[in-house]
């Protein structure tokens, strides 16, 4: 009995935890959507991925391995889906892509992109936020957050931004450039002309879990990053402390002090 209460706990551990930082503080965190409807997106993710519905406070957020998923009620329709602005797409890592993608398909998902002999695909869900699935055998849970993926004009320099930015470490993933984090990789693809800016459209943002937020947005404006929001601390979300910067190319960027742990 005690080690399955054990194998349990460790199942729930692996579940619920973004990854530790790196040297910089900086571990991947959420991707936050402004949608419509949140609910048609949110049982995608509940009764078919299983995440875990969470809160902080007065947010509700869904939890998987690596990764948060926030679902806000967008005041006004997004201007567009995630498709044509600087963040393409975001993409896991699952244990049976056939699997996945059936159970996707029959709930009236489409595709973005199917290589079936790779086990890979890109799914468009609601309000059309593209997510990438590819399989993986050897992950220990069904599902785990991979990857962001920017579209931009000029991909080393934005990938060196993040480098530097976050204490990122550069890399690849085939042909993408990549600024490899905790948690996962941020990839960068090329664009032929500038992607508009995501503020507005269904994907919103992405964010990343800071160790000792303040710190590090002083050493930020000291770098002259651009701020969208002010560092603040947030008592109605559970003590969350949060800020909002803006990447080179108009990506809005959550940083969060207090994810880690729930």
């Amino acid at each position: 009995m005690r080690w399955l209460i054990l194998l349990a706990a460790s199942a729930a551990s692996l579940f619920a935890q973004v990854a530790a930082p790196n040297g910089s503080g900086v571990s991947v965190g959420h991707m936050h959507l402004m949608l419509g409807d949140p609910d048609a997106q949110k049982k995608i993710w509940v009764d078919i991925l299983g995440a875990e519905v969470t809160h902080f406070g007065a947010l509700e957020a869904l939890k998987l391995p690596g990764v948060f998923i926030v679902l806000g009620k967008a005041r006004t329709a997004p201007a567009d889906g995630s498709d044509g602005s600087t963040v393409n797409h975001y993409g896991f890592l699952v244990k049976n892509a056939a699997d996945v993608k059936a159970k996707l398909t029959a709930a009236g998902v489409t595709y973005a992109m199917d290589r079936p002999e790779n086990h890979q695909f890109i799914a468009v869900f609601p309000e059309k936020v593209r997510v990438e699935f590819t399989e993986d055998t050897s992950l220990k849970t069904p599902i785990a957050f991979h990857h962001i993926h920017i579209a931009t004009t000029d991909q080393e320099t934005l990938r060196a931004w993040y480098v530097k930015t976050f204490g990122g470490t550069a890399g690849k993933r085939g042909n993408f450039p990549s600024a490899m984090l905790p948690g996962g990789e941020v990839d960068f693809t090329k664009a032929a002309t500038a992607p508009a800016p995501t503020k507005g459209r269904s994907l919103d943002h992405i964010g990343f879990e800071v160790k000792d937020l303040e710190a590090f947005c002083k050493k930020l404006q000291a770098d002259g990053v651009t701020f969208d929001m002010a560092y603040r601390e947030m008592p109605q979300l559970a003590g969350l402390k949060i800020a909002f910067i803006i990447d080179p190319v108009g990506t809005r960027i959550e940083l969060t002090d207090g994810l880690a742990g729930h």
